[in-house]
């Protein structure tokens, strides 16, 4: 009821407003219902209402900072940004250094690819703000921007000072440390917190997101157990346990801890799709699909749950409903590689060889270092016979993971099936080398005794030859 008064009310002040426009009428309208009709056109779109709004206003209310930066808004919506920097550098001549318009002008030229202006803006704006945290993570934005990632690690450490939950920070820090080289060293950085404070929750959170970022997932989970031990309601930590421990594939416990975050937070798409997930892993795949449709129901664009639901049909064998909800899934991310493959993958399960072999091209074109796609799709056409086929699609991927030593076994096998034996030899010498102990992989494609005396004789020389 109360969404809907609001409702109410902001159509009535959009009403007057607009006859305001069309006749002139004597009504005034504050600061505050100024900005709610900018707003309101802004966020429709309609961009022209929203900028003569935002003149009128600026006409009775010169010197209002937030129509200003109300303004400036509006104009880098329309992409006008020179005359948005404009306006806020007039405006910061009349009233020099105001934290809320060097923001606004550092946040323009980070959008703008100025990374040098912006940094200037922000450092301005550090003198004069409260919330210092947020502006130094910006610097750190700005200057991870320029590719200066040590520098952009040094605001983010500062950000973190001032403010240890700020979780944006955390993870950019992680991230620029990493690209760097300097994770893994970065840890004393962590463990001082913590040597600080033994029993702050907030340092072993982040030192378990620096643990989760190197792979060391048992000590992610070790540093996260710690937080919620300190603070039993740590629902970040909760969640980020969860996800540690299905890296760890322990889905029992990980799934205790998407519930235990679903019990401090109550829900929302994410935790219930993490739910779904651990479900699914565990093979029920009722509850599984349960829980991923609990996310779309409060998230329609919620793509990963769209696609949970299309995987646990799919490991149900239930192919033509698996597409459905797969497809729904590539609507909403139509770059997603691994939606592609799931789709073709779900095609040629039921017989749509074209809408497969389509399918794979995309996934191959998303994500070309994705081996399993090139196999799987050169896999089409060997079970058609088409064998020439089957070995131009391998080759190209093998352009593309040229160390991958499946696909050079699954060479040999399409090269037997043409006839180019001698190629096919060449062809699993190098397998051979590549990974001597993946040749079983061979025996699933030749039953039949006579080809794998053949294949193991060759094998058994090779064996020989390298002693």
């Amino acid at each position: 009821m109360a969404e809907e008064h609001k409702r109410k009310e902001e159509r009535e002040l959009i009403r007057r407003f607009e006859a305001f426009l069309r006749n002139k009428e004597n009504y005034f309208f504050d600061e505050d219902a100024f900005i709610q009709i900018i707003g309101h056109y802004s966020s429709s779109d309609k961009l022209n209402q929203a900028l003569k709004a935002v003149n009128i206003a600026l006409e009775q209310f010169s010197y209002s900072i937030d129509l200003t930066i109300e303004k400036s808004d509006v104009l880098v919506k329309m992409e006008k940004y020179d005359e948005a920097l404009e306006l806020l550098d007039y405006t910061l001549n009349i009233q020099p250094n105001d934290p809320e318009l060097l923001l606004q002008k550092g946040a323009i030229h980070c959008l703008i690819s100025e990374f040098e202006n912006a940094i200037e803006a922000y450092e301005g704006a550090l003198l004069n703000v409260e919330e210092k945290d947020d502006v130094y993570f910006s610097i750190g934005m700005a200057y991870q921007g320029l590719g200066k990632y040590k520098e952009a690690a040094q605001q983010y450490k500062k950000a973190i000072e001032v403010n240890m939950l700020n979780e944006n920070a955390l993870y950019e820090l992680a991230y620029c440390l990493d690209v760097s080289g300097e994770l893994e060293s970065s840890l004393s950085y962590y463990q001082k917190f913590i040597d600080q404070d033994p029993y702050s929750e907030y340092a072993w959170y982040n030192l378990g997101i620096v643990y989760n970022k190197l792979g060391k997932f048992e000590d992610a989970v070790d540093s996260y157990e710690y937080a919620t031990v300190i603070d039993e309601n740590f629902s970040s930590a909760w969640f980020n346990m969860g996800n540690a421990l299905m890296n760890l594939e322990k889905y029992d416990r990980a799934l205790a801890a998407y519930l235990k975050t679903f019990e401090q937070e109550g829900a929302s798409p994410e935790t219930y799709c993490h739910i779904g997930a651990a479900y699914e892993k565990l093979e029920q795949f009722d509850l599984a699909i349960k829980y991923y449709q609990k996310s779309t129901k409060l998230d329609q664009m919620y793509h990963e749950a769209w696609y949970g639901v299309g995987v646990c049909l799919a490991l149900q064998d239930k192919w033509y409903e698996a597409i459905h909800f797969l497809n729904k899934a590539l609507k909403l991310d139509s770059e997603n590689a691994h939606y592609w493959k799931a789709v073709a993958d779900a095609e040629y399960k039921t017989g749509n060889l074209v809408s497969a072999i389509d399918a794979y091209r995309e996934a191959s074109e998303m994500d070309s270092e994705d081996a399993k796609t090139w196999l799987d799709w050169s896999m089409v056409y060997y079970e058609q016979g088409n064998f020439q086929e089957a070995i131009s699609i391998l080759e190209q991927g093998l352009d593309e993971c040229p160390d991958n030593a499946e696909m050079y076994y699954r060479g040999v096998v399409y090269l037997i099936g043409s006839g180019s034996y001698k190629n096919a030899i060449n062809r699993l010498e190098t397998a051979l080398m590549l990974d001597f102990d993946a040749h079983e992989l061979l025996f699933d494609f030749f039953p039949n005794l006579p080809t794998q005396k053949a294949l193991y004789r060759i094998i058994d020389q090779f064996r020989e030859d390298k002693k």
